[in-house]
């Protein structure tokens, strides 16, 4: 079985690539630079590719989507010491096939590996409880009920996060500029916000957005 890990620290890959050797059937290739990865999957075959969350230049979920653009069933999956929940709905939507942590004992990287090859997904069940949800409910302050965020809501805040014009998440939501400003106005009296920069301080305060710049 063939393994492509990806991760900008050399220290770490290697302690990971001798953790995953360890098994006689598995080869591991590591690559610390994001901008070699595109023309290694065009190149080899790997059966499972490993990337690492945050990396300089480009993500994990962009660096998924660009892979996947060159080779459509590549198996990839994230694997990072950070806490995926936040990032759950952006990751699911670049393609990937699971998760798996740093903090993984051995075995459990090994049997993550071995069913993603096959296909299967290994998913946190807290993570795959949230594929059944249709909405986002946060507390807010001690002063405000539960605010609820609906999935549109959600694929707003993140346009909105990577600072596109309305002109721009408009066409990418494919809703009428008119009808965007009436959501905007909408989310600001949810959550309480007068302009762009505040919703997006606050989504992220209510851990609806990622307090780390994944766009």
């Amino acid at each position: 079985m063939n393994i492509l890990l990806v991760d900008d620290h050399r220290s770490v890959v290697e302690g990971t690539k001798m953790l995953i050797e360890s098994e006689p059937d598995i080869h591991v290739t590591i690559e610390t630079d994001v901008y070699c990865v595109p023309d290694l999957v065009r190149l080899k075959k790997f059966d499972v590719i490993l990337l690492d969350l945050y990396m300089p230049n480009i993500n994990g979920a962009d660096l998924a989507r660009k892979l996947l653009d060159y080779v459509p069933d590549a198996i990839i999956l994230i694997y990072s010491g950070f806490e995926i929940a936040p990032h759950f709905n952006l990751l699911m939507e670049s393609g990937v096939s699971g998760f798996i942590s740093k903090t993984s004992a051995r075995d459990e990287l090994i049997q993550a590996i071995r069913c993603a090859a096959r296909k299967q997904a290994i998913i946190p069940m807290q993570l795959l409880r949230q594929l059944r949800r249709q909405e986002i409910t946060v507390q807010g302050e001690s002063d405000h009920e539960p605010t609820t965020i609906s999935q549109e809501e959600d694929r707003l805040l993140r346009e909105l996060a990577k600072g596109k014009s309305n002109k721009e998440i408009s066409q990418t939501l494919m809703v009428s500029q008119r009808s965007l400003e009436y959501n905007l106005t909408e989310l600001f009296q949810k959550l309480h916000v007068n302009s762009r920069v505040d919703v997006i301080k606050k989504a992220k305060s209510l851990g609806i957005l990622p307090t780390e710049d994944l766009y």
